[in-house]
This record gives structure tokens, sequence and C-alpha cells, in this order.
């Protein structure tokens, strides 16, 4: 441990449960990963459960001055029963004319993206699934299927402002994901990996002690400039304000989800908070240490939750304080704005890794 930064913990989270089943072979390594998918996606639906219905509108009541849900349950926790039940006893309506193969799949491939995104991401505490050395690319590339979903719900539905608000969604996607992912490389000149845990065991080290303070080497400490990049980009990459475009009720209804109700309602609602998760923990993972922080190894699990919450946070903030863009000007700040500023970073940054290497 440097500068009183707690290390990733090692060991994947499949092997440790595989070493407590009373058996081996394939048969426990097929148990041990299913097992180890279902605790950290149950991890993700609980947060997300707390996130939805009842966090996003205690904080969004806080920052504009109104009262929230408080009457079901102490400090209105309830709700989050009743929104569950409220909404799956919803009856699913099915447009007519609607292209039901892909108006079905649409919704499932919203949520499965972002968990699929969390396999590769140290939580700490040994809560990892799998750490390939393509690890980054993995993470970018599993969350790029949620685009897919996106445009198949658009079109399936039958709706003209349903085709709007899938188009309008792809289209933000691609400009701001191109931006997003080339900051992210940005991360990679400086520790030469793809791999997650690399990542973050780069960044363990002290950047610089201060009157008795230690300052991490975070990769958000010592490329700012990337890190508000790399927020910014994400902040768009999860559609919120003011980056919300594509699904603004004031414009075209609900956007791709307009025919939508019921449980499928509900897996695009899910699937959009877990994504707003997946966004903090790879943000968090290239530039906050990921589960790093003070105190004992054990804690990183809770110094992970911590700053996937604050990048949760930080969606509500703007939500609440900042108007949306006009779909022209979002598009245009992300093709020529982020894009050319993300590219400046990256050479930038390239130039400093060259002169470094070479002292």
């Amino acid at each position: 441990m440097a500068g009183g930064v707690t290390p990733l913990q090692g060991g994947m989270l499949p092997d440790t449960i595989a070493g407590l089943l009373p058996f081996g072979g394939l048969a426990a390594d097929v148990v041990a990963s299913l097992l180890g998918a279902f605790l950290i996606a149950n991890f993700l639906l609980i947060n997300t459960a707390f996130a939805g219905p009842w966090a996003k509108r205690k904080i969004t009541a806080a920052f504009t001055d109104r009262i929230a849900v408080n009457r079901i349950g102490p400090f209105g926790l309830f709700v989050i029963v009743a929104d569950a039940v409220r909404l799956l006893s919803k009856e699913l309506i099915i447009p007519e004319g609607a292209d039901r193969p892909a108006w079905d799949l649409g919704p499932l491939l919203i949520p499965f993206s972002a968990l699929l995104g969390f396999a590769v991401i140290p939580m700490g505490s040994g809560l990892q699934l799998a750490d390939p050395e393509t690890g980054l690319a993995f993470a970018f590339a599993a969350s790029s299927i949620a685009s897919l979903g996106l445009i198949m719900m658009g079109y399936a539905s039958n709706n003209k402002y349903s085709l709007l608000g899938g188009l309008r969604a792809v289209a933000s996607n691609i400009a701001y994901e191109i931006p997003l992912i080339v900051t992210g490389i940005s991360v990679v000149l400086f520790t030469g990996t793809l791999q997650m845990s690399a990542i973050v065991e780069a960044q363990r080290t002290a950047l610089v002690s201060v009157a008795g303070v230690t300052i991490p080497q975070w990769f958000a400490f010592v490329n700012p400039f990337a890190f508000a990049l790399f927020v910014v980009a994400n902040v768009a990459e999860v559609g919120r304000n003011p980056f919300d475009i594509p699904e603004a009720p004031t414009e075209i209804v609900a956007g791709y989800q307009t025919e939508y109700s019921s449980v499928y309602f509900v897996l695009i609602y899910l699937g959009e908070f877990i994504h707003i998760f997946l966004g903090g923990a790879i943000a968090a993972t290239l530039f906050l240490g990921g589960p790093a922080g003070p105190g004992p190894a054990a804690l990183g699990i809770v110094w992970f939750t911590a700053k996937i919450w604050a990048f949760f946070l930080l969606t509500q903030w703007l939500r609440s304080a900042v108007p949306r863009l006009r779909v022209d000007q979002f598009i245009e700040i992300g093709w020529k704005g982020m894009l050319v500023l993300s590219f400046a970073n990256l050479v930038l940054t390239a130039v400093i890794v060259g002169v470094i290497t070479t002292l």
C-alpha cells in the first residue's frame, strides 16, 4: 500500500467461489462463474432499485427545494416496492403492426449490455468476474450493445415518434461514444495496457505529498483535462441533462420507449440506471483509482460504491440545474467540440508520455 491508498485485493470472484465448492473441474468453474455473475448482478440491481424510484426523487427534490416521497415507509423507502408493483401489474400493450421479435428483444438488450460491461470492472474486495487483457475494450463494446436495442425499439414500435427517438439516441451515442473512447485511450497511453486491474494498479503509488497529505496518482489528478472530457462525454452517453434529447418528452413524447409499458418499461428504466452506474464505474476505474481508498483492502467495495454513487449524484445535479440542449446543439458539441478536444488531449498525452519515457 502506497500513500494510504488501498491496493486492489487480488483474486477473481469465480475463483474464490470455486474454492468453496465441494466439487472441482469444469462443473465447478461453470457454477462458480454463474454464482459470481448472480451476486454482482444483484448488487447492481439493489443499487438501481434505490437509485431509480427513491434516490432520484429525493436528490431532485433537495436540489429544487421540494418535498419528495415521504409517505410510504420510513423516508419513503417503500415507494420502491410500490413502484415495482404498480409498473409490473400494468397491462403490456403491444402496438398494432409491431415487429414482435425486435420489439421484444430491444428492452432486454438495454440492461443486458450494462450488466455485461460490469463483468470486467474491478470492484474491490475480490469482486471481479473476469480480468482479460482487453478489459477496457470489452467494457466499451458491451455498453455499446445498448445502441442496437435503442434502434430496434424505435423501429419495431411502428411509431414515427419512436423511430425518431431511436435515431436521435443512436446519433447521440455515436457523437459522444467516440470522444469517450478516445479519452479513455489517453489513460492507456499512461499505463500501456487495457487490463482493468492493471490500470487500477498503476494508480496505487503516491503522486505527491503536501503538508503530510498524500495525493494518490489517480489519473484524474495526473490529467484533469482528460477526466473532465470523460465525465462530460459519459453524461452524454448515458443520456442525462443537458444531453437527454433522445427521449425528451417535451419534443418527441417519450422517444424510443413511447410504446412500451409494464415489464418492458421496467427493463428500459432499469437498464438506463445500470448504464449510469456503469459509466461511473468506468470513470472510477480509469481516473479515480477504482476501489482504492483509505483503510483496509476489505473496504474496496465501499469506496467503489461511493464513487459510482458520486457519479449518479452528479447526473441528478445536472438534471435539476441545467436545461437540455436542442438536438442540433447537442450533436454539434459532440462532433465539433468533444471529438476535437479528445484527439487534442490524446496527442498531448502521447507527447508527455514520450518525453517522460526518454528522460
